[in-house]
């Protein structure tokens, strides 16, 4: 559970922020006498600030998105204003934390507009807020709730149930993941348990716990912000995969077709929804060929998962040549 909650699939891009330097004295300067100032400012923000041999950067590592962002935004600030110290450091941070919760009450306050809820309880326009720094396999949570609240609103109104209330289920589906590395348990029910805390009403509760369909489903509202949560994280360009996973993926449809008897040449293509197939033509008549295509297929049911179809064509070609002297 703790490598779930802490470590997503690609930690380096989401635990990770850059601070471009002007030049490697400002590093010297970060760090300061005996490293003063690089201990005052980690103490200060709560994160790790990584100074290595890379020319014109820092990184700056947490956990915390919103941290991070602190840290970001007070780094930058120190490096333009040129005075770093200790005092300096604690009055920029500060100056840092109240613009970005400044900046999380105004993300929270526009999604519950764009969304039309009234009655919100201040806590939850926070939490909203706090959304925008999250990402779900690159997909910016809070963008995805509101997604989410308009797809479970649109699916209610075909069916006869109240959409402003689906649109309430679906944004804060995914409100425990704003607080979900401070409290024990998965988001869902975490999420549950803050909105009962703070007034919402069953649905919406239920809503909360039960859209990963860990338990029995007793309201409609459920089963519409559940299916609705799995279209937007499943629609094109939605979510990004990582550059290894998608080579990998290639050379195993690749790897696949070549196992078979007859084949010379394999290439995915179309980001891995169409394989090329060369077949020897000494070897292969078109029944056979037609057998291998189908055979690939069969095998690509069998042995992998993945998004829609993989179409398989198998090329087969004789060549006749002759020189003219």
């Amino acid at each position: 559970m703790a490598m779930q909650r802490c470590a997503a699939h690609v930690t380096a891009e989401s635990t990770t922020s850059t601070v471009d330097i002007p030049n490697d004295e400002m590093k010297g300067r970060i760090i300061g006498r005996e490293g003063r100032n690089i201990r005052a400012f980690e103490k200060e923000t709560g994160v790790d600030l990584i100074i290595d041999d890379t020319p014109g950067v820092v990184i700056v590592s947490s956990f915390d998105p919103v941290r991070r962002e602190v840290a970001r935004m007070s780094l930058e600030r120190l490096i333009d204003d040129g005075r770093i110290h200790p005092s300096r450091i604690e009055e920029i941070v500060k100056d840092s934390n109240e613009e970005v919760q400044e900046l999380i009450q105004r993300k929270g306050k526009e999604a519950v507009q764009e969304v039309d809820l009234h009655n919100v309880h201040p806590k939850l326009v926070e939490l909203l807020g706090r959304l925008h720094f999250r990402t779900s396999y690159s997909q910016n949570v809070l963008r995805h709730s509101i997604e989410v609240a308009f797809l479970s609103s649109m699916m209610a109104e075909m069916i006869g149930l109240d959409g402003t209330l689906a649109r309430r289920c679906g944004l804060f589906h995914d409100i425990g993941k704003a607080a979900d590395h401070e409290l024990e348990g998965g988001h869902p029910a975490i999420g549950a348990e803050i909105l009962k805390r703070h007034g919402e009403n069953k649905e919406v509760v239920h809503a909360a716990l039960g859209h990963h369909d860990q338990i029995l489903i007793e309201h409609p509202y459920t089963v519409l912000v559940a299916t609705a949560d799995a279209c937007s994280a499943a629609r094109p360009g939605s979510r990004r995969e990582s550059l290894e996973r998608y080579i990998k993926r290639m050379e195993e449809l690749e790897s696949i077709a070549l196992e078979f008897q007859g084949v010379q040449q394999a290439f995915a293509i179309q980001a891995g929804r169409e394989l090329r197939v060369l077949a020897n033509a000494k070897d292969t008549d078109d029944a056979k060929a037609a057998k291998i295509a189908r055979d690939i297929a069969k095998a690509f049911e069998e042995r992998l998962t993945y998004p829609g179809e993989i179409k398989v064509t198998v090329i087969r070609e004789s060549r006749f040549m002759e020189l003219a002297r």
